[in-house]
């Protein structure tokens, strides 16, 4: 639970800060500074997993922060160089910074009610796979456009998800590295449904760049 608690926590990187021009490792010199236990709910929200947001409650040190901040900011430098990559910081309605999302060639798409991975999708992925630092886990969360309902839609994007999460691990990434892995049906469109080429946007999978386990162990107790 210690482990979960700390892991969660450092999960959030900026819960103090409202301006977000601040890159991770300024950010990390503030994990472990007192962000509050209202994390949990934002990060259970986030992740669709409420017991991992409910294990926050410990924080790891200052310095231990800063050595995070600097391996995630690597990792987005290195996720950003990859052709087609759009790197974002995910906020909360504060502006704070939960996460580094990395959208491929556009999104990883897919076609009408299909969870098949098409071979441009593929390729960005194993791109991606390559490029990923052996310290940082993931998570994977699926999306769907608002044809159906939502008896169809869910576990569609669900199985959508689990593709994403199914092949990188067919690239040689380790299915432990994987902390959430769901989908959140048609609830949360990128553009307009109401034309064909906004429901393709929509027929989606978002990958997550976190801090694994390793990284946090190492940086407490000091190893850069």
């Amino acid at each position: 639970m210690k482990n979960l608690k700390i892991y969660a926590l450092l999960l959030s990187a900026c819960v103090l800060l409202a301006s977000c021009n601040m890159n991770n490792t300024a950010k990390g010199a503030l994990i472990g500074a007192g962000g509050g236990t209202a994390l949990g709910a934002l990060i259970g929200k986030w992740s669709g997993n409420t017991a991992l947001g409910a294990g926050i409650g410990a924080v790891a040190g200052t310095t231990a922060g800063v050595i995070i901040g600097k391996k995630m900011d690597k990792a987005r430098e290195q996720a950003a160089q990859i052709e087609g990559a759009t790197v974002e910081t995910e906020t909360d309605s504060q502006g704070n910074t939960v996460a580094v999302k990395v959208t491929l060639d556009g999104d990883v798409t897919f076609a009408t009610n299909k969870a098949t991975l098409n071979a441009a999708s593929k390729q960005s992925l194993a791109t991606f796979a390559a490029q990923l630092a052996s310290d940082v886990d993931l998570a994977v969360v699926g999306h769907t456009d608002n044809t159906g309902t939502d008896a169809i839609n869910n576990p569609l994007s669900e199985n959508r998800a689990f593709a994403v999460k199914n092949y990188l691990v067919e690239q040689g990434i380790a299915s432990s590295r994987f902390k959430s892995v769901i989908g959140k049906g048609s609830t949360e469109p990128i553009a307009s449904n109401s034309t064909a080429e906004g429901r393709a946007q929509n027929r989606r999978a978002e990958l997550y760049l976190l801090p694994s386990q390793t990284m946090i162990d190492n940086a407490n107790s000091g190893q850069q």
